[in-house]
């Protein structure tokens, strides 16, 4: 040991080139994984995002498919996402609760967890993206595919809950490689089931170490530099280091598992969904002389025939687009983290995964887009030259010019959330694949925080746009499934709202006894 003392005086030296190294090491890493995966990623991105001309616009088949699937589950169902919204609520403040169920969560931690999956950077970027390219009227469009996206989280989340798998040791694994598997099973198609059920856990696998991880931990590093001084920040050149860090931070949380992860979002999700829509309710109101603009500019661009392109249909498509990316509704991701849930009852999850859509599109994105459109009110030109999160910022920052701080820091907590809740949607894809163990547990969590440290630290934007097109690819099958196993969702309805009424006549009952 002594003999390394005299070399420990140089280690500042020996550092600086060391890291040096690494950045040189890193720029030639990334370049050469970005040349090897884009004709792949482009090749798959073709096929997931092909497009078809309607009334001169370019419409991507996959959003037809996720569009299509909810306004079928929303009439199939007979408009549950509007008549079951009073029923969700009852359920999450724990009406309907009951401790001696299987399960690990509650009802309100395994909605916030699953609203951390899908609150994230787009619902303050995205939609700025959503109404510079379709005008404020993408706005309207937006809500209502939240809306009736409601209706696909129901099913998806019900039969989540109803095929979830209890192991040995009291946790719990769900999500659409168990419902996929099985409910092919009963209807005489195991092998399809089998081959669907593997195909989505691989998709999701791949899939929350680009999109639910490198990605956020990219957005998050670049919100933290841009309120830190941006490029003269000290941080500026040091992504690997606020990798790490935040690398730490998700370990700690993930480490526990789906209880630790719950213990976490339901604290933070509230408050990040309170922070940030406080602020922009304050904008708003600053605003308010601006609010029939707006409103009269929502509606009459959502419905104006004319220049396509920034008309009604291309409006209604990018409107659609923007939410089906936002809450997620058909990709299958939910219904892993509300299969935890504590309960016996499937059907009451159904009901609880409405508020996610409600919670995620139909409250943040539109409050995001009222900023934006009471801004034009303002000054038309605000826009130029900005896109996305900044444009929001700016936005903000038209009326209380330290804001973009606030946006940061909304930002930060979106992207750690989202990660936190992929974590586990990539674990339960990757346990189905090689088996429940504490070995397959772990080592999977470490990989994860090492993908972390690497969204922070080289640009692998071909890898990106892969895992992206991977997760709405894997949206396919679960719409297949979901329309096959809606006959049994929609007999278990009858057989949950039979039982209600039951509970309630006893209830009216011993009251009046």
């Amino acid at each position: 040991m002594s003999d390394l003392i005299p070399h420990m005086r140089s280690t500042p030296l020996f550092v600086a080139t060391l890291l040096t190294s690494v950045n040189v090491c890193a720029g030639g890493i990334d370049e050469t994984i970005n040349r090897f995966m884009t004709p792949i990623t482009e090749a798959l991105s073709r096929v997931i995002f092909f497009s078809v001309p309607i009334f001169g616009a370019d419409v991507p088949l996959v959003v037809l498919w996720l569009i299509s699937a909810a306004v079928f589950f929303t009439v199939y169902f007979n408009f549950l996402n509007i008549s079951g919204f009073k029923h969700a609520l009852k359920i999450v403040r724990g009406d309907y609760a009951d401790p001696k169920a299987h399960g690990e969560v509650s009802h309100f931690q395994a909605l916030t967890t699953a609203v951390s999956g899908t609150v994230g950077i787009g619902n303050i970027g995205g939609v700025a993206v959503a109404i510079s390219v379709g005008g404020p009227g993408a706005a309207f469009w937006m809500v209502l595919a939240g809306i009736l996206g409601m209706s696909t989280k129901f099913v998806e989340c019900t039969l989540g809950t109803y095929y979830r798998q209890v192991n040995a040791d009291g946790s719990v694994s769900g999500g659409p490689m168990y419902y996929l598997r099985q409910g092919f099973a009963e209807v005489g198609l195991p092998r399809a089931g089998k081959f669907l059920g593997s195909f989505y856990a691989m998709g999701i696998v791949l899939g929350c170490l680009g999109i639910g991880n490198m990605f956020q931990s990219n957005q998050a590093y670049i919100q933290f530099v841009s309120v830190s001084g941006g490029d003269n920040s000290w941080f500026a050149d040091k992504g690997w280091l606020f990798g790490v860090a935040l690398a730490l931070l998700v370990g700690v949380v993930i480490i526990g598992g789906i209880k630790s992860i719950a213990k976490v979002t339901s604290k933070v999700v509230p408050f990040m969904a309170l922070f940030y829509c406080s602020a922009a309710l304050i904008i708003i109101a600053m605003n308010f002389e601006a609010m029939p603009f707006a409103l009269n500019a929502i509606i009459s661009n959502a419905f104006n025939p004319e220049g396509i392109a920034g008309g009604m249909i291309g409006a209604m498509i990018i409107g659609f687009q923007r939410a089906v990316f936002s809450n997620e509704a058909g990709i299958g991701s939910a219904p892993i983290a509300h299969s935890a849930v504590q309960t016996d009852q499937p059907l009451s999850e159904g009901y609880v995964s409405l508020l996610e859509p409600f919670i995620d599109t139909v409250v943040i994105c539109s409050i995001t887009a009222l900023v934006i459109i009471t801004t034009f009110y303002y000054d038309p030109s605000f826009t130029e030259g900005l896109s996305g999160i900044q444009m929001t910022s700016a936005a903000f920052e038209r009326n209380i010019s330290w804001s973009p701080y606030l946006i940061a820091i909304a930002g930060l907590l979106f992207a750690f959330s989202t990660m936190l809740a992929w974590a586990y949607y990539g674990l339960k894809g990757w346990t189905y694949l090689v088996g429940e163990s504490k070995f397959a547990d772990l080592s999977f969590k470490a990989v994860f925080c090492c993908f972390v440290v690497l969204g922070c630290s080289i640009k692998l934007d071909a890898v990106l746009n892969f895992s992206d097109a991977l997760v709405f690819l894997i949206c396919i099958p679960n719409i297949i499934g979901l329309y096959v196993m809606a006959p049994r969702v929609k007999r278990e309805l009858k057989k949950y709202k039979q039982a209600l009424k039951e509970q309630e006549l006893t209830a009216k009952e011993v009251t009046v006894n």
